[in-house]
């Protein structure tokens, strides 16, 4: 019977994934609000802080990335631009799992566990941004084309690399959700006057229904099927880090989101049942299974930015999983350190999750814009 509840906690919280992104997806659609935020995106600075927080508001860094696809082939974004974009779209992705960790927050160990395995995922994203952005930035300053050897490298790639035209994959996830979202969509459109109006509500609903799941599944964690899976997870699944990695990038290929996996992880860190030391390798493996469909769905896009931005989202990860493998205990100190600080004190959760992605990023626009006015 834990086990039925646990499949049931586990189809609501993933569809409750996807309702916040359908309604996210209908009122930035609606408003035309994302494309008029990436509108001045020439600005490498600007590009960054957009991706963040257009993919913390659409929480799909697959969504941002077809955006900036589009973008680039309508020449509105430059390919040496995209590519800063992008970056931006893997911080505001982890955003979920900080979102997640906030089940807990009433449960103090749970709390620390869970927030400190969300922090892992951001502070591999962010360090990695730290250390890649400054090199294509220079690098790009540099060059004639202005791309920087990042994006010079995937663009040599995409035009080597010689793929037939296929479908873009359904996700599994999205074919057995579709009917509630569907429900919650045509209820929102009955609810609301515009069809904004009914993105927000869907959205609403999608990240209670997300919160209501999430206390049902941990409560269930807790229970005996805790004491069952504990073993199997702690000596198989998650026994080495390698194997955590491998683990991550295979779940998150078989269904094609990063930050449903990554998500996944976090309450089950939070119970206990893996530990945080592996949290990290498999966060770094779903970053790199995440990009196999955006490769795959590139490939069914004639325009060659889509597979140029698609295979340096790949490089991206790679090179931060290069740096930051042997020096995974820098991050996880971190993050264990402010895992503290948050069960102690919540306004550090908090204000992580709004100063990360919604203070800093708009506040980066802003001051990058005025600066280029002057």
């Amino acid at each position: 019977m834990r086990g039925i509840y646990a499949g049931l906690c586990l189809y609501l919280f993933l569809a409750a994934l996807n309702i916040l992104g359908s309604g996210l997806g209908t009122f930035g659609g609606e408003s035309d609000f994302l494309e008029r935020l990436f509108a001045y995106g020439q600005n490498p600075f600007i590009a960054l802080m957009a991706g963040v927080f257009v993919t913390m508001i659409v929480q799909s860094s697959s969504f941002t990335s077809a955006l900036i696809v589009t973008l680039v082939a309508t020449g509105e974004m430059t390919l040496g631009t995209a590519v800063f974009a992008i970056m931006g779209a893997n911080i505001g992705t982890a955003v979920t799992g900080v979102i997640v960790a906030l089940a807990n927050i009433r449960i103090k160990r749970n709390f620390r566990r869970s927030f400190t395995a969300a922090l892992l995922h951001d502070l591999f994203n962010i360090l990695t941004v730290f250390v890649v952005f400054p090199i294509e930035l220079i690098t790009g300053a540099l060059h004639e084309s202005g791309r920087g050897i990042f994006s010079q490298l995937a663009a040599s790639l995409a035009n080597v690399i010689g793929l037939e035209e296929v479908a873009r994959p359904d996700s599994p996830i999205r074919v057995i959700t579709r009917p509630l979202v569907y429900g919650f969509d045509n209820l929102g459109a009955w609810l609301m006057p515009t069809t904004a109006a009914a993105g927000l509500l869907v959205a609403g609903l999608g990240l209670l229904l997300m919160f209501i799941s999430l206390v049902m599944m941990v409560k269930n964690l807790r229970g005996a099927l805790l004491r069952h899976m504990d073993g199997l997870f702690r000596t198989y699944f998650f026994k080495t880090d390698l194997r955590s990695y491998v683990i991550g990038v295979v779940s998150t290929v078989l269904v094609q989101s990063s930050t449903i996996t990554s998500s996944l992880m976090v309450p089950l860190a939070g119970a206990g049942i893996v530990r945080i030391r592996r949290v990290l390798p498999f966060m770094m493996g779903a970053n790199l299974g995440t990009t196999v469909t955006s490769i795959l769905a590139a490939t069914a896009n004639p325009i060659a930015a889509a597979m140029t931005v698609a295979l340096f989202h790949v490089i991206f990860n790679l090179t931060g999983t290069a740096i930051w493998w042997p020096l995974r205990k820098l991050p996880m100190r971190i993050a264990t350190w402010y895992g503290k600080l948050a069960a102690r004190k919540a306004v550090y959760a908090f204000g992580f999750l709004l100063g990360v992605f919604v203070v800093i990023p708009l506040l980066g626009i802003t001051i990058t814009e005025m600066l280029i006015r002057l």
